[in-house]
């Protein structure tokens, strides 16, 4: 091969990387995912980290109680990271195709075989228990009175004697 058409070809290849570079960058900044629950109470979007951007819960919400709500937000979120995530890996299939870094990238979106957040347990919190009745103070006696004796300080070294110890 002939030097000129080396250069040729190595700059081609240098130009495609940049643009698919260039792309990439574009496409991660737009890789953001919202999701919704199906009853539309709850609405998430993340980052293409996975990153928590925004919820939004809608006027049902409220009547879900807290554990209800809690597994809601959480299968919402879930839906919106792997959303985000399948996003990323779109964006950097270009520029890594058939390389380990594409291949790490794609094992960290979650398989569907995990368990969704609706079959984990959000239990709901136990009451916390009643408070007891106040107990009325006892009796104030004239020994109270007398605040607490205290004991004798220690004597300090010397100044000069203080500077053996401590030579700055």
């Amino acid at each position: 091969m002939d030097p000129q058409q080396w250069l040729d070809n190595f700059e081609a290849k240098l130009a495609d990387l940049q643009r698919k570079s260039a792309d990439l960058q574009d496409n991660l900044a737009n890789s953001q995912a919202t999701a919704s629950s199906p009853d539309g109470s709850v609405t998430v979007t993340v980052g293409p980290n996975g990153g928590l951007v925004n919820i939004q819960l809608g006027h049902r919400a409220t009547d879900l109680g807290p554990a209800r709500l809690t597994a809601l937000i959480m299968q919402t979120a879930g839906a919106a990271q792997k959303q985000a995530a399948q996003k990323v890996l779109a964006a950097f299939e270009p520029l890594g195709e058939g390389t380990e870094a594409l291949r790490m990238v794609s094992d960290a979106i979650p398989d569907d075989d995990v368990p969704a957040a609706e079959d984990r347990d959000y239990a709901e919190p136990e009451p916390e228990p009643e408070p007891e009745p106040a107990r009325p103070a006892p009796a104030f006696h004239a020994q109270q009175a007398r605040p607490p004796s205290r004991p004798a300080r220690g004597s300090r070294p010397a100044d000069d004697e203080d500077d053996d110890n401590q030579p700055w």
